[in-house]
């Protein structure tokens, strides 16, 4: 997805690029410290603003390690309402925690979900009063120089490459694209499932990876809906009676919101898309206008979807009736690997957990070389 840039912007870029060139320079050189801990953490995070997907990735690294470890997940907690150290629990709410914490721990109730700005202060206190956990996932916190990650996933979105992007606010990038340098995985997010071996190492020349960096491609899964005011359930979901010939109200507030829209269009004609902004605080206002838009759909079967971040948001209203309520839906994601490298990429994670008794940078060495 393309976006004409204001020229006007290119020289506040530069200014924003040094700023961050500059601090990076600080925590590169030691003169700036951060932080390291003596437990496996894993970072996953992205050099640009906007969705990469981050938090089905975050919730992959969940899957694949919480039958063998004790997991806890430490995310900023954007947007909440409460400050410095927050655990999930029950009654969380969107204020509470923020939409994303939330989402993941109504997935996995059964492991440690935070939220703290302060990531150093953050995971002391879970080591303090959870010292049973054995891995920490950091949420979103490539940029976070305080903490030293034992292993750092960086994604980059396949609609937006990071190496013809440009620094903030000219373009998306959080910092110059020679940071990439820090992370042990690159993985392009959002790929086509049919990506030629041709494109694939195409990508791979232009990103210019260092020899210690691997590099995998990963696709969005879209998974059978799921009732937004229904249990949360795991596996397959019944299908839908009438589903398949229906009008659709498509309620958005995530940052790209036009692969789900171009999904569901394979099947359905009849689609009003609400867009609203990534993070989007739902009022009663908007719950009004979703009802009026419900309301002129011409087809005979109708439903409303919505994101699985925003479903978490929804939730909280109590008062939406019928037949609206009954007809809210949610459309879970999941990643799946392009050209069988799901082996290898699980094998190396759970290859530094189980290895790496205190943290340290898997990479140093064959950096250092």
């Amino acid at each position: 997805m393309t976006h004409k840039r204001n020229i006007f912007l290119y020289p506040v870029s530069q200014i924003y690029g040094f700023i961050t060139g500059f601090r990076n320079f600080l925590y590169d050189s030691g003169i700036l410290h951060s932080k390291e801990f003596d437990i496996p953490v894993i970072c996953v995070g992205n050099i640009t603003v906007g969705g990469t997907g981050k938090t089905p990735h975050s919730e992959y690294l969940v899957e694949l390690l919480k039958e063998d470890f004790k997991v806890a997940t430490l995310s900023r907690g954007y947007k909440r309402k409460t400050h410095g150290f927050r655990m999930a629990t029950s009654s969380s709410t969107v204020s509470d925690i923020g939409d994303e914490p939330l989402q993941i721990f109504r997935n996995f109730p059964d492991i440690l979900v935070t939220v703290d700005k302060n990531r150093v202060s953050g995971v002391q206190i879970i080591l303090q009063e959870h010292p049973e956990t054995q891995i920490i996932i950091l949420d979103d916190a490539f940029q976070h120089r305080r903490i030293t990650p034992g292993f750092s996933i960086l994604l980059s979105d396949f609609n937006r490459p990071i190496v013809s992007d440009h620094m903030l606010p000219f373009g998306n990038l959080r910092e110059n694209i020679g940071n990439k340098r820090r992370a042990d995985i690159i993985l392009i997010t959002k790929s086509p499932g049919d990506l030629s071996a041709i494109q694939r190492r195409l990508i791979v020349k232009e990103l210019d990876k260092a020899d210690y960096q691997n590099l995998y491609f990963t696709s969005l899964i879209y998974k059978s809906p799921v009732p937004v005011f229904g249990k949360s359930q795991k596996g397959t979901q019944p299908e839908i009676p009438g589903f398949e010939d229906c009008g659709i109200i498509l309620i958005t507030g995530i940052a790209n919101p036009l692969p789900l829209k171009e999904y569901l269009s394979r099947n359905h004609s009849e689609i009003i898309h609400l867009v609203f902004p990534d993070h989007h605080n739902y009022e009663e206002k908007d719950l009004m206008n979703i009802s009026a838009a419900y309301g002129n759909l011409k087809s005979k079967n109708k439903f409303l979807i919505t994101t699985e971040k925003d479903s978490v948001r929804f939730r909280e209203f109590t008062n939406i009736a019928e037949p609206i309520k009954s007809a809210f839906y949610y459309i879970p994601i999941g990643i799946s690997f392009l050209n069988e490298d799901k082996e290898e990429f699980d094998n190396l994670i759970l290859d530094y957990v189980r290895k790496n008794h205190r943290n340290y940078r898997v990479s140093e060495s064959q950096r250092d070389n």
